[in-house]
């Protein structure tokens, strides 16, 4: 057991599910996934299989459960694919505060991670295109967060002058680690800058997933049984996330030591998602021409953000990792009118 993770005590779960019309309970145990200040149990009963959490401290706003539990319960009624919310009794509502805590109760949805395959791939960027389809009207009564990777000061500016004084693992050379630390600040000014030339402020807002990886889907038969997570959740061009999916179903990884990763994605996969998106949700001439430039925003800022954190991203050691993001992001550069001429082929 995870001495770190945090978990239920019998009295507390006693409570809680006195809210909930589980029927008899037949088991309860721990579902040791996802963030380790969240705990989560499975509870099998006769009414069926459940997943419950208590929300972790920094997660708990009301408000803004509030609004992802809003988009939903809205996807919920129109059949798109995800954990349907469990309401309390007798009020009827989606999450439980007690003593101070936001508690939530789902339906358990048996499914298996990404395996790479195409069909995966072009159903992934379906979902995504129905997501957008869906909520493309959809009024919150809650203020919904607009901020993203794209053109983000966050990113420009502080985040990258704060990486080159961090005490790294592997540290190179100081003449090196700045070359390419101001190497990735150009390409992400850039980038930022040429897709608002090509007009991406002033294209139509909505409400966008704001983090469309595989980490945050289950599949079976390589379609999409869920979609799990709505925290990101957040007023933008649809694009953003368009962009996003893009890189995230098409980078190519491999061991823990990045240097050893492939500067290309994976070109058939990275088409699938996009012809998977298309299929219900036309990707206009003007979008496909601006998702390079923010595949290499979102390489960055998803890079620099924890590095310049902690240091590293995850287990790897933050500078190599940093060399590698710096390699795609020059491919990418390098090739933009093969990846906007993808679906023309």
């Amino acid at each position: 057991m995870d001495p770190e993770r945090k978990t239920f005590d019998a009295v507390e779960l006693a409570a809680c599910l006195s809210h909930y019309d589980l029927g008899t309970i037949h088991s309860i145990k721990e579902f040791p996934r996802g963030s380790r200040r969240s705990p989560k149990v499975i509870i099998e009963s006769e009414r069926g299989r459940f997943l419950f959490k208590r929300r972790a401290r920094g997660k708990d706003d009301i408000k803004k459960v509030a609004f992802a539990h809003q988009i939903q319960l809205h996807l919920a009624g129109e059949n798109f694919p995800l954990p349907n919310l469990i309401t309390t009794r007798p009020d009827n509502n989606s999450m439980l505060v007690l003593n101070e805590q936001i508690y939530e109760l789902f339906e358990f949805i048996q499914g298996v991670g990404y395996d790479g395959s195409l069909d995966a791939t072009f159903d992934a960027g379906r979902i995504l295109g129905l997501y957008h389809k869906l909520l493309v009207n959809f009024q919150s009564d809650f203020p919904p967060p607009k901020g993203s990777y794209h053109g983000a000061i966050a990113v420009g500016e502080a985040i990258l002058d704060t990486i080159p004084s961090l005490p790294l693992e592997s540290r190179p050379e100081p003449d090196v680690l700045m070359e390419t630390v101001k190497f990735l600040e150009r390409a992400y000014l850039h980038c930022a800058a040429d897709a608002d030339k090509a007009g991406l402020k002033d294209w139509p807002a909505q409400i966008v997933h704001g983090d469309w990886h595989p980490g945050n889907m289950l599949f079976r038969d390589k379609l999409v049984a869920a979609v799990i997570d709505y925290d990101t959740a957040r007023f933008q061009q649809r694009v953003i996330d368009l962009a996003n999916g893009t890189i995230q179903f098409s980078i190519i990884g491999g061991s823990e030591d990045p240097s050893d990763w492939p500067d290309y994605p994976d070109k058939t996969r990275l088409k699938q998602f996009l012809l998977g998106y298309d299929s219900v949700n036309v990707i206009s001439k003007a979008e496909l021409q601006v998702v390079p430039l923010l595949m290499c925003e979102a390489m960055v800022a998803e890079a620099v953000l924890p590095i310049a954190a902690t240091g590293s991203f995850g287990r790897m050691q933050g500078f190599p990792f940093l060399q590698m993001i710096r390699r795609k992001v020059k491919w990418v550069l390098d090739h933009l009118d093969e990846i906007v001429s993808v679906l023309k082929d």
